[in-house]
């Protein structure tokens, strides 16, 4: 596979500097989603040649700042190299040489590759000279990116600036919703209620605003305790040394607040930064340059989740609105006294500011940041659009999580189990099937123990009438007063594939068995077309094994025929008037009767019918299930927000059965679309998945995710995973 190189121009570590933490962050992020078709490359600003990059991986070669000849030496080394597909410059203006690093504009009239440039600083009201060196800077480049709504408005009415911008969020790191007490249990300061700054130190930080408010709030909170976190930046080092941390320290003193500030003075790495911010319960951005447009470390603060006590400079204008967090006067102490006290003595505030954070941050985490720049990246450079994206590895982690001696609870708080909720044997099933087909694929013995769990949920729920239900709470008492034909028909589909599946030790098979064989006698009574679909489904691999279900599949399978035969018209091919959940399972089944019985009205059926719902979910190269908010009606409205996990699953594992049955290469590329639905190839570019817990988040809203990780939506992203991985290996699901 040939490698496409993206060359980030920009600072670098060791070098330390906001830019070079940002750029290696981004190109982590860009790696882990789209090596190796995509690879990442650095071309380092090093400050003077004062840091050595000839053994860091993926540094081209790194210049001066200060000297213009190397900026035209680079330009041409980089037109040299044919891999290089584009440049994406990280953009401060006091990294580069000149004045209002001017020396840039050099390197792009030399150079040949198409450029995309982000601007981590947009100055308002510009001097004449400014403005022409941020005029020229946007005529070399292909696109522009800024981190707010805002940074568009100043180049569009100070720089009159017409080249194409797009607003892509600062990055942040992916961390869990956590109370602060956790980690400052930790840290053994959970008494404590502890307020934080972070970032390289200079007296434009305005700490001692922040010292001088806590006079008055220490009175009502004497447990308070502000930590200051980071060293001097370099440059002000070189410059005055520690005049300003000097400074700070005697504030402290001057009001007798030693026992309630603390500083730490050095270079934090990103996962002493997280834990600090985890362990915050206010954070503080006493920032006093007004017209900043971009803060990292505010927006990694908002990004764990924490309440925001901020300045209103440009970017915490833009980000911070009253239900995520306060603004305070500049350099007004008393503004700060009242802001703290004012959360401090509402905790449901504080807990409502701390949630609304963490959901409204998921844009910026870095894997949604990576995707938003791969898809600025692929305007420019159209082969982009042929990557495949990397997938992290397959974890039950979530699910164990979620499942206790008895069998997996049904929803959860963010990723916490409900264990109120109960539990269903529409989860039971599907955590089964998940488990099995973990098997069929790596021999695991340690998915037998989960399934002997979910397994005997069943058998549990296996009650009168031979029917199979569906609630259970958690006091273990089954609900008798309503029997689901879908949960029923989801149990018998789980059951068919684990009897049909010959590495599984026989014990739990002929278990299995037992339960379908009478579970098959309820279904005469079942109308419902996905009920009548999941049972079809297992009882074809019931039938691959027992070879005595072809006259109950055709029985069925004509049931599903006649729906469609009644329902179709010119323009709805379909087999009822609406369509709501887990749509592609009606002509899933009909691909697997054609496998039983070769007939070709079923392969008609189900190509019609899977065609026909192919052209209502993806658009312009993504998966859009229908939306729960309202179905798609005939001669009605698509409903296009609140979709969820389970159709994108059901989705990918149909297309790929059509796949295995027709061999057209179409319904293999579309299932690879509809798994990517699960990693930010979707309507609001996010990943559903979260590859930190192992869960998937309950579907995405119109402008949000569900941030809960229930049993169904992370299910079916194993279910999704497994069944494509499947597929791919030419054993279909």
């Amino acid at each position: 596979m040939e490698s496409n190189w993206i060359l980030y121009m920009a600072t670098y570590p060791p070098r330390e500097c906001g830019i070079a933490t940002f750029t290696k962050d981004l190109r982590t992020a860009m790696d882990k989603k789209f090596s190796p078709f995509i690879k990442s490359k650095i071309l380092v600003i090093n400050n003077n040649n004062d840091n050595n990059y000839e053994n860091i991986k993926d540094v081209l070669f790194d210049i001066a700042d200060n000297d213009i000849s190397a900026y035209i030496k680079a330009a041409k080394r980089v037109n040299e190299i044919d891999a290089i597909k584009l440049i994406n410059i990280q953009h401060e203006f006091g990294i580069f040489g000149g004045e209002y690093g001017n020396y840039l504009i050099k390197f792009l009239e030399i150079v040949k590759k198409p450029v995309v440039i982000s601007f981590h600083t947009v100055i308002p009201n510009p001097e004449d000279k400014l403005k022409k060196i941020v005029r020229e800077l946007a005529k070399k480049s292909s696109y522009l990116v800024v981190m707010t709504n805002k940074g568009i408005d100043i180049l569009r009415k100070d720089y009159d600036i017409k080249r194409e911008i797009i607003v892509i969020p600062h990055g942040t790191p992916t961390v869990s919703f956590d109370e602060s007490i956790k980690e400052k249990t930790a840290m053994g300061i959970d008494e404590k209620i502890v307020l934080s700054s972070f970032g390289l130190i200079n007296s434009g930080k305005g700490y001692e605003y922040v010292i001088e408010s806590l006079t008055e709030v220490v009175k009502k909170h004497p447990n308070i305790l502000y930590l200051i976190i980071g060293e001097t930046h370099p440059i002000v080092r070189k410059k005055e040394g520690e005049k300003y941390r000097n400074f700070l320290e005697e504030k402290v003193k001057e009001f007798n607040l030693e026992k309630s500030v603390k500083f730490y003075n050095r270079y934090m790495t990103l996962e002493e930064i997280v834990k600090f911010l985890l362990a915050t319960d206010i954070y503080i951005s006493s920032n006093l340059n007004p017209n900043q447009i971009v803060s990292g470390t505010l927006a990694y603060a908002i990004a764990c989740g924490r309440a925001i006590i901020s300045t209103p400079f440009i970017y915490a204008k833009d980000i911070i609105s009253p239900e995520r967090g306060l603004l305070v006067k500049f350099r007004d102490p008393n503004s700060y006294t009242n802001a703290l006290i004012k959360i401090l003595s509402n905790p449901l505030l504080k807990e409502e500011m701390e949630r609304n954070n963490y959901s409204f941050s998921r844009c910026m985490i870095w894997p949604n940041v990576a995707i938003s720049y791969y898809n600025v990246f692929k305007r420019v450079i159209p082969d982009l659009e042929k990557c495949e994206m990397s997938y992290p590895e397959i974890k039950f982690d979530h699910i164990m999580n979620l499942t206790d001696d008895f069998g997996i609870l049904q929803f959860a708080n963010y990723a916490k189990p409900d264990k109120l909720s109960g539990y269903t044997l529409d989860d039971n099933a599907r955590a089964l099937l998940a488990c099995t087909l973990y098997y069929k694929l790596f021999k695991d013995n340690t998915k037998l123990k989960l399934m002997k769990i979910y397994l005997n949920f069943i058998k549990y729920v296996h009650k009168n009438e031979n029917k199979l239900y569906n609630f259970v709470n958690y006091n273990k008492i089954v609900n008798l007063e309503h029997w689901s034909e879908d949960a029923h028909g989801r149990a018998m589909m789980a059951l068919g594939y684990l009897i049909a599946t010959k590495n599984i030790p026989m014990e739990l098979r002929v278990e299995a068995e037992l339960i379908f064989e009478d579970a098959k006698k309820a279904v005469d009574k079942i109308r419902s077309p996905r009920a009548i679909s999941f049972i079809l489904i297992g009882l074809y691999f019931y039938n691959v094994i027992k070879n005595s279900e072809v006259i109950r599949i055709k029985k069925l399978a004509d049931y599903l025929a006649q729906l469609y035969k009644d329902c179709k018209s010119e323009k709805w091919n379909w087999f009822e008037n609406y369509l709501t959940y887990s749509n592609s399972k009606l002509p899933e089944a009909l691909f697997f009767c054609y496998k039983t019985t070769k007939d070709d009205k079923y392969l008609i059926i189900a190509k019609e019918s899977l065609d026909f719902l192919i052209s209502i979910s993806f658009k312009d190269g993504k998966f859009a299930p229908i939306g729960q908010n309202g179905w798609y009606h005939k001669n009605g409205h698509n409903a296009s927000h609140d979709q969820q996990p389970v159709d994108a699953a059901s989705m990918v594992q149909t297309l790929s059965v059509a796949y295995d049955t027709t061999k057209e290469n179409r319904y293999m590329k579309l299932a690879i679309d509809a798994f990517n639905w699960f990693f930010g190839k979707n309507s609001l570019n996010q990943e559903v998945y979260n590859n930190l817990t192992g869960g998937c988040h309950d579907g995405i809203g119109e402008y949000s995710l569900n941030m809960n990780q229930g049993a169904e939506s992370s299910i079916s992203y194993l279910l999704a995973r497994l069944s494509l991985q499947i597929s791919k290996g030419s054993i279909a699901f």
